[in-house]
């Protein structure tokens, strides 16, 4: 049994425009074991399982008289109903049977029992209680049908959540270049900077000005685990630092840009409250010319730090000789982490359009010949891996397979890069499915050196 019986089912009111909280009030009538001796409670319950009102939220168990009772069945509704077996603990016990009335409120019920109750009829079998959560945000994507009753549907949520303190409606689409939605608030306070903790960093941002996808936080672990102490990446289109800052807290060199003034400002304030400032460095160019100057970004910066020191602190305990008293001292050790001349890795998450900014890597090197010359003599140098998410969209009649839909992927990768790459080298994960005739993919492979080093 569960709260979804209709005997537990809020009262209706689809005329409801403004939600109107003191509506919801039910009572509904129920028999009780009562028990003289609260001692027979536990092995009555034990022994008469079935007869009994077991719902995971709702107390069964109740005071009353100075004692205990417990809520019989709903569908028992006189002793005559009572099986059996529990008729005989009852008069085993001296449990009386008594009435009992339970008063039902709004905090009784869950958003979606409120929404059924109040959205019109053909709306109730898609309540729109799923949402992301940024920090105090709640954000939905209410469909059309949805948008009028948007007030209503965000007050529910703003009452059924208590870590929500504002929810808002997000647009279907980015409207503009620096990925950001247009919304619309629909419940609580009119507060869009927050607060959000992700791979054990915390992130602050303005949730309207920059763009944020809760739903990518095991992405952004993914690919952060794949690069290696020390390595140098180059994160084009960087947001806020959903990457760059957990890869500089490991110790990894990233080269962190965004177009988008705002993303920056919290770009390089979440590079410092996360004490990665050493090992993460913001821009803010356009991602063609951030691939373009990559190169020389990156020299200059090794040139300024070839070597990146840190102070690593310990403590240990000693004990004093003259007082045999132990105590605590600070040992400061420095560890150093050579700057390398050379990118292992980039990643380009800007699924809408990523992919077309991969012809800029075509002379990554050879547009920097002094540079080039200076990595190709290196014994170490390696070229870069490549990570760049994409969608990718089929029609309503098609129904490909993903490796159908990784290969279309695959042309435009070759095309763009004036390049044909051995398919079976190309890592194409699935990060999730966006829509049902939309995917996103990651498509992960290394810079060939033809791409990387031709002559422009």
């Amino acid at each position: 049994m569960s709260t979804s019986d209709p005997i537990f089912a809020p009262p209706i009111n689809r005329s409801m425009k403004e939600l109107d909280r003191s509506f919801f009030r039910k009572q509904v009538p129920f028999l009780a074991a009562y028990f003289p001796q609260p001692k027979y409670l536990t092995p009555f319950m034990k022994s008469c399982k079935s007869d009994l009102l077991q719902i995971s939220h709702v107390k069964h168990i109740i005071p009353m008289d100075n004692s205990k009772a417990v809520l019989l069945h709903p569908q028992i509704t006189s002793p005559e109903d009572i099986s059996p077996e529990t008729k005989q603990k009852i008069q085993e016990f001296g449990i009386e049977i008594r009435p009992y009335t339970m008063d039902l409120d709004y905090s009784f019920w869950k958003a979606d029992d409120i929404l059924r109750a109040v959205l019109p009829e053909d709306l109730v079998d898609e309540t729109p209680t799923g949402f992301s959560q940024a920090g105090h945000i709640a954000h939905l994507n209410l469909r059309n049908a949805f948008k009028p009753f948007g007030k209503l549907i965000g007050q529910v949520i703003l009452d059924k959540n208590p870590s929500v303190e504002t929810v808002v409606d997000k647009a279907d689409t980015i409207a503009n270049k620096f990925r950001t939605f247009n919304m619309t608030l629909l419940a609580g306070k009119d507060d869009f900077v927050v607060e959000q903790t992700e791979s054990k960093c915390r992130f602050k941002f303005d949730f309207s000005k920059v763009y944020w996808n809760s739903r990518l936080a095991t992405e952004h672990e993914r690919l952060v685990e794949k690069f290696d102490v020390g390595e140098v990446v180059g994160d084009v289109f960087a947001g806020v630092g959903p990457f760059a800052v957990p890869a500089g807290k490991k110790k990894v060199i990233v080269m962190a840009n965004d177009l988008n003034p705002e993303s920056y400002r919290y770009l390089k304030e979440n590079i410092e409250s996360n004490r990665v400032e050493k090992f993460t460095k913001a821009y803010n160019l356009d991602g063609r010319e951030f691939i373009q100057q990559a190169p020389k970004l990156l020299y200059d910066f090794h040139k300024g730090t070839p070597v990146i020191e840190e102070d690593i602190i310990k403590r240990r305990k000693v004990t004093d000789p003259k007082t045999g008293q132990s105590k605590s001292i600070k040992e400061i050790t420095i560890k150093k982490t050579k700057t390398p001349k050379y990118y292992s890795h980039f990643v380009m998450n800007l699924p809408d359009s990523a992919l077309s900014f991969l012809n800029e890597f075509i002379g990554l090197y050879s547009r920097h010949p002094s540079i080039m010359e200076e990595i190709q003599s290196d014994p170490e140098f390696k070229l870069p891996m490549i990570h760049v998410h994409c969608f990718e969209k089929f029609g309503l009649d098609e129904e490909p397979t993903v490796d159908e839909l990784s290969r279309r992927v695959y042309d435009k990768i070759c095309g763009l890069i004036e390049y044909e790459l051995d398919y079976d080298t190309i890592e194409f994960h699935t990060v999730r499915w966006v829509a049902p005739t939309k995917i996103m993919f990651c498509a992960s492979f290394e810079l060939p050196k033809e791409v990387a080093f031709k002559e422009l």
